[in-house]
């Protein structure tokens, strides 16, 4: 795309945003906001009626967000379910151990959080929430990708498997290893591979038809939860992602899955 092609979808995003913010607005306000000439910012607005992005209710009158904003928002519908049914269960987890607690979904290459619960003994509040974060070196990562179709997957091993610490898997062979016991027994660690000093584990989450559509996380300073702590910490983790799947219409003895 051309320096000027993403200008105009910049442009295009910050009519939206102003239209959000304001409900109503005429073409000569928004050129103001926009730093433009009226007619640039009339025709950012016709491209975005062309796609029912905008709208305009009175010919020559202020223009507003169109139908189709709903239907992009309908896109996102089963990540706000997600949040909406596991938000608590989330918060419970992290309020019971103390630890962080994540939910993670699969897109586009990457484990993208989409909701946080923060443990009361956390040190650092780094909100993950909208942070894509890679599948081969975080526990949600490993659950998602294990259960990824078989050609996917074997496209992200056969890719640059980036070192983060000492203790990152960048053998395609060991991680395969590890992915395979993780799509069996339904959960798997990251002991200090993203980042020095943190310990994860992450359980699948199941949607109405048994597909993973997702992962729980637990985070926590390696010094809190130990190599020796994890199992019992990934027990607490699997019932809490149990419970999620359970709110999200998944049944085990329907589906056939555990």
């Amino acid at each position: 795309m051309s320096a000027g092609g993403v200008q105009s979808v910049e442009r295009a995003a910050q009519v939206l945003e102003i239209l959000a913010r304001e409900g109503r607005c005429g073409v000569s306000r928004i050129a103001q906001e926009l730093g433009v000439h009226q007619s640039t910012a009339s025709r950012l607005v016709a491209a975005l009626v062309r796609h029912d992005l905008v709208e305009r209710p009175v010919e020559g009158g202020p223009v507003q967000l169109g139908i189709g904003i709903l239907r992009l928002a309908a896109a996102t519908r089963p990540r706000l379910d997600l949040a909406a049914q596991g938000g608590p269960v989330c918060d419970a987890l992290a309020e019971r151990l103390g630890e962080t607690v994540n939910l993670a979904v699969y897109r586009s290459g990457a484990a993208v959080n989409v909701y946080q619960a923060q443990g009361t003994r956390t040190v650092a509040l780094h909100n993950w929430v909208g942070d894509a974060t890679v599948l081969h070196a975080t526990s949600s990562g490993k659950i998602l990708l294990a259960h990824l179709p078989e050609a996917q997957c074997e496209d992200v091993l056969a890719g640059e498997l980036e070192r983060f610490t000492a203790h990152t898997l960048t053998d395609p062979a060991a991680l395969r290893t590890q992915l395979l016991e993780a799509a069996q027994r339904g959960w798997t660690l990251a002991e200090e591979e993203f980042e020095e000093g943190l310990n994860a584990v992450a359980a699948e989450i199941r949607g109405v038809d048994g597909d993973v559509v997702a992962a729980l996380s637990m985070a926590g300073p390696a010094y809190r939860l130990t190599s020796a702590r994890l199992p019992d910490v990934a027990a607490e983790v699997r019932r809490a992602a149990a419970e999620v799947s359970r709110r999200l219409g998944h049944r085990p003895e329907v589906t056939g899955t555990r």
